[in-house]
């Protein structure tokens, strides 16, 4: 296995403990691992190809598809109520 790959999963592994976590315990490491992403994506697709980075973006916008909504409004300008975390999903 190649290192992209091998920090890949441990990055899966960290973002699924993390997601474990009480939500105003995950904002920190969240954040972190948010950060995290386009390094190992561009990483990914010189080494796979444009297709795996791609569909690895696609991955990642399904998995963080909730705070990347939240930037994406505080970016313009529209401050949205933060998460309260009882939202039973």
């Amino acid at each position: 296995m190649s290192l992209p790959v091998v920090l890949s999963c441990l990055w899966v592994l960290a973002a699924a403990l993390v997601a474990l976590l009480p939500m105003r315990r995950q904002f920190a490491p969240g954040f972190v691992l948010l950060a995290m992403v386009p390094v190992l994506i561009v990483w990914l697709a010189v080494t796979y190809g444009v297709w795996a980075g791609v569909a690895i973006l696609a991955v990642f916008v399904s998995m963080f598809r909730r705070p990347l909504i939240y930037l994406a409004k505080r970016a313009m300008g529209r401050v949205p109520p933060r998460p309260s975390g009882d939202d039973g999903a």
